[in-house]
């Protein structure tokens, strides 16, 4: 199966469809939206459904089978936040805030695009370790409060230059405005870690493992069967918030746009090899290559604006929704199957000879 034609059968399922008729209907300015109460209820029902089946994977497998695969994301999240960093600050030349706000947001995890993996994979008939969930709830607030912690000792670093031309009651302004600075680490970690995605997250998982397949059996037909309807609706509400977005990507300017694109590729690719080295399925792989490859664009603005208030949030919010997240789900999928499918020796990629035709 060639990369071309994976792309083109992604695009014609209905989760990628509705995705791009919400666009449409944002671009017409039509007034289609979607119920706020429905909103905000299917995000909890993605998150629990993901979370039951992690549970009940972990339980099965032992938990001991996903402490390599956690520790590993962990440090691949934070390598990546890094290098973010590096390559937006001395390559795009964003000021500190802006680099670190764009850095920790593509280090940390999409729960949206997870789930359009999982379905991804399902309409492939592969399936993928189901402790992914809770990894993908361990990575969530990683990447932010690395990301802060290293803008408070940025700021403090700035503020104990400038201490040294300021008069005593500068200095002492200067105290409080750095005391406000370093609470800002314990506000992310409570905020990152009480959320609603989180605690829904986590909390499902936890029941998943304990009811197992037989307490799951009874709610099956609703975390289970009517799991790919309620994304299809929720891609609606994504893809008008995409579309409304498309005005504001010249705002971010070409190199922002083209990092939204490339390094969600590197990390992905990184992914999948990495985790096919560690010995996860071909399906796990994918979703292992997703987690570093997706871009927070729910949980970053919620944790950020009160974290980093001076970076420019259209920056962060316009790149991950925008363009990481259309790309990720309709191009980057396709092209991760595809190299997990090679590296396992399963299926007929040839991807040398498809690229030189």
């Amino acid at each position: 199966m060639e990369i071309l034609q994976l792309i083109q059968s992604n695009l014609l399922t209905p989760i990628i469809l509705f995705f791009l008729f919400g666009i449409i209907a944002a671009r017409i300015k039509s007034d289609l939206k979607i119920p706020e109460a429905i909103s905000e209820f299917l995000p909890i029902y993605l998150l629990a459904a993901i979370g039951l089946h992690g549970g009940i994977e972990m339980r099965n497998t032992g938990f001991e089978n996903m402490l390599i695969p956690m520790f590993v994301a962990i440090g691949l999240s934070l390598l990546f936040t890094l290098n973010h960093y590096q390559i937006l600050r001395r390559l795009g030349k964003f000021n500190i805030f802006d680099s670190y706000a764009l850095a920790s947001t593509y280090g940390a995890v999409g729960a949206v695009t997870f789930s359009v993996g999982l379905s991804f994979l399902k309409n492939q008939g592969v399936t993928s370790e189901g402790y992914l969930a809770a990894i993908l709830a361990i990575l969530e607030p990683v990447a932010f409060i690395m990301a802060i912690f290293l803008t408070n000792m940025a700021v403090s670093k700035q503020i104990r230059v400038k201490k040294q031309s300021f008069t005593n009651d500068d200095v002492s302004d200067i105290d409080v405005g750095l005391r406000e600075t370093k609470t800002k680490l314990s506000q992310v970690l409570h905020e990152s870690l009480t959320g609603k995605a989180i605690v829904i997250l986590l909390g499902s998982i936890v029941i998943g493992y304990m009811i197992g397949e037989s307490g799951f059996s009874s709610i099956s037909i609703v975390f289970d069967q009517m799991f790919t309807g309620a994304i299809v609706i929720f891609m609606i509400e994504m893809g008008i918030i995409a579309g409304q977005r498309l005005g504001d990507i010249k705002k971010v300017g070409v190199f922002l746009i083209a990092f939204a694109v490339i390094m969600p590729t590197f990390n992905g690719i990184i992914g999948v090899l990495v985790a096919t080295g560690m010995g996860l399925s071909l399906g796990g792989a994918v979703m292992f290559g997703l987690l570093l490859a997706s871009a927070s664009f729910i949980a970053a603005p919620a944790v950020l604006r009160h974290a980093i208030p001076q970076a420019n949030p259209s920056l962060y919010i316009t790149s991950a929704l925008g363009i990481t997240f259309p790309y990720n789900i309709i191009v980057l999928l396709p092209i991760m199957f595809a190299i997990s499918t090679l590296v396992h020796g399963e299926g007929s990629i040839d991807l040398f000879n498809y690229i030189t035709k």
